[in-house]
């Protein structure tokens, strides 16, 4: 039997997002299109802005819901529980801590506890109040999908959430991703942004918990000869309290190091070709609900250096080489060990295309269509 199931869209709403995408937006976007695979008819639904409610007359994917997300938030406060937002579907499904009381069962996706585990890595403009509506708005969701096993125990502790209404989820790669790029399009990628293949390379929203300092700190402790064969790439477009990375950023450039920062990719296939080209893949981050670019790695068959902690040992599997993030010595060491030994590479590579068949969309939209039925009993 078809399920109707609405998904949230704000993050993947051109008329929103301006065509920029994030993690949250990479997940959302596989679920609108791998949940019809199985059985599901799916129906985008988005909030307008509180300020500029016209929007809503421009979104290209989604339709509008009744109010924004704002005005909803503070009906569920002050009204009673019959009080509801409406859709048209069996089930609701918010991947974007957006949760309000609906007509329909809703299934809530927490990615991690960032603001209220670690709220010195968020904007701190009201961030005890934004925290409070997220902790009351998380148990509205009749279940919760966790991304990784690491997650759950945090997301009981941060939200209150009763671990019986959880199920781990994983995240995945798009089939498009084991593809290989044409070698005249990677070419042209290259010469775009003047790079030479085989640089080291990040992607990420430059935050704090990505620990992009010390990336940058750790390929300046490289042997100049590494250094000269190797850039260091830098992907991501601008987030909170990013000043210190951009800082360092810009400091390592002014000293003639070969650090490069791409602000403004845009499309899947311009990244897809930045990643082709990498010789490694530097992901050490402090904090991840999943670590979506490490299995992007894995996919593009670029060996990883990734951190020992969070969710990221549970992502790798042991198929990357997993290091202390706050240790700068031990993530330059890791660098250097994947830039110049190849048997230590090709076997990197070898365990990162291993664990994919457990890590694509494909399955995420399984077993999270799995999930709706057995949410509603069907």
């Amino acid at each position: 039997m078809t399920i109707r199931v609405g998904l949230s869209s704000n993050l993947v709403e051109p008329a929103l997002t301006g065509g920029r995408v994030d993690g949250i937006g990479v997940y959302t976007r596989a679920l609108l299109q791998g949940l019809p695979e199985f059985d599901c008819q799916v129906q985008a639904w988005a909030y307008a802005p509180l300020r500029q409610p016209q929007l809503a007359r421009q979104f290209k994917m989604s339709r509008a819901l009744d109010n924004s997300f704002e005005w909803a938030s503070i009906r569920d406060l002050l009204t009673p529980s019959t009080v509801v937002s409406s859709v048209s579907a069996d089930l609701y499904h918010v991947t974007d801590y957006r949760v309000v009381r609906m007509n329909c069962p809703v299934v809530a996706t927490l990615h991690d506890a960032v603001p209220i585990k670690y709220p010195q890595w968020c904007n701190s403009r009201a961030r005890g109040l934004k925290n409070w509506l997220q902790k009351k708005a998380a148990k509205k969701a009749d279940h919760v999908i966790a991304l990784s096993h690491y997650a759950v125990a945090e997301l009981v502790e941060c939200f209150g959430v009763d671990e019986k209404r959880i199920t781990v989820v994983h995240c995945g790669v798009d089939k498009e991703w084991l593809q290989v790029p044409e070698p005249s399009e990677v070419q042209a990628t290259l010469a775009k942004h003047q790079l030479q293949a085989g640089y080291f390379l990040f992607v990420g929203t430059l935050q704090p918990r990505k620990n992009l300092e010390r990336i940058v700190q750790a390929y300046l402790r490289l042997p100049a000869s590494t250094r000269a064969q190797r850039q260091l790439v830098i992907v991501g477009r601008v987030g909170w309290q990013c000043e210190e990375a951009l800082r360092q950023i810009k400091a390592a450039q002014e000293n003639g190091a070969a650090v490069c920062w791409l602000a403004n990719v845009s499309t899947t296939q311009e990244l897809r070709q930045l990643y082709e080209a990498a010789g490694v893949f530097v992901f050490p981050s402090l904090y991840e609900g999943f670590g979506i670019p490490v299995a992007e790695a894995f996919a593009a068959g670029v060996p990883v250096v990734t951190a020992n902690t969070t969710s990221l040992p549970e992502v790798s599997q042991g198929a990357a080489l997993e290091i202390n993030p706050l240790d700068v010595g031990a993530i330059a060491d890791a660098m250097q060990q994947l830039a110049s030994d190849d048997a230590l590479r090709a076997r990197c590579v070898a365990a990162g295309k291993a664990r994919l068949p457990e890590l694509s969309w494909q399955k995420t939209a399984e077993q999270t269509a799995a999930l709706y039925r057995a949410v509603l009993g069907r």
